[in-house]
């Protein structure tokens, strides 16, 4: 797809997401229904039900060829893809139903293995994340841009607890960041510039993580796994390794320390 065409893309994706975040607001405000799901009894309430078929018929019309994969879809396509919407309704499932804030809902569409154009909006600070190949990053139409040297003392982590544990034997006087449930949310602040580096458990999907991923590198930073390679989006079925997002110098120095370690961060 032409890098003008994505440009024209953002605006459309912002506006569909404010008002499928309108959607999960108003759901979140009377008594709604939430349920578990698969063996790890992931959490689903109504309104990823309804902010998925909400977003698949929306963005449907926008790229009509376009393969369908969102955590909500049950029928996942198994083969390698040309052009895919990769989508998570509400990342952060649980922070909704608890009435947290720190959820968001997340859009992609890839071309192949990498995403090209991104939007992610979290509906309850009225953050709107948007990124497009080539065409850098935005929050709220601001440029963002990863904070990025090679120091590692007193840098502030995002991750998962036991990640933390594990930095503070060797990174010492890193600043642990609390906890953001949304992990899409938690690998823009990186983008952002509001945290150093953010870090992933093993066991993440494409709809977690496809938005983030062109936010983080469009902003200058960079998100691989635990061996450096890039993330690949060409297999819908592909669940991710332990994973580091950063700005590009700091990835490199946190990378040389977190190499071979990935069972460590599991």
């Amino acid at each position: 797809m032409p890098g003008n065409d994505l440009s024209a893309l953002r605006p459309k994706l912002e506006s569909i997401l404010r008002e499928a975040g309108a959607l999960a607001i108003a759901t979140s405000r009377s008594a709604f229904r939430h349920w578990t799901k698969g063996a790890d009894r992931s959490p689903v309430s109504e309104a990823d039900i309804a902010v998925n078929d909400f977003l698949r018929s929306r963005l449907t019309d926008l790229v009509s060829d376009a393969v369908w994969i969102s955590e909500e879809t049950e029928a996942i396509p198994e083969e390698p893809f040309s052009s895919a919407w990769i989508v998570d309704p509400i990342d952060g499932t649980r922070a909704f139903i608890s009435g947290r804030t720190d959820w968001s809902i997340s859009v992609a569409l890839a071309e192949r293995d990498r995403p090209t154009v991104a939007a992610l909006f979290a509906p309850a600070s009225g953050e709107m994340f948007l990124a497009s190949r080539g065409g850098g990053a935005t929050l709220n139409d601001a440029p963002l841009r990863a904070k990025d040297d090679d120091a590692l003392g007193g840098v502030r982590i995002a991750g998962p607890k036991r990640h933390l544990d594990q930095f503070s034997k060797v990174i010492p006087g890193f600043i642990a960041q609390a906890k953001v449930h949304s992990l899409a949310l938690r690998l823009a602040r990186v983008a952002q510039g509001s945290v150093d580096a953010s870090f992933a458990s093993q066991g993440s999907r494409s709809w977690d993580l496809a938005a983030a991923d062109l936010l983080v590198h469009e902003a200058g930073g960079v998100l691989t796994d635990f061996t450096g390679e890039p993330l690949k989006y060409h297999s819908p079925q592909r669940v991710f390794g332990a994973l580091v997002a950063a700005g590009r110098r700091r990835h490199h120095s946190l990378l040389t320390l977190v190499r071979g370690r990935a069972a460590e961060f599991a």
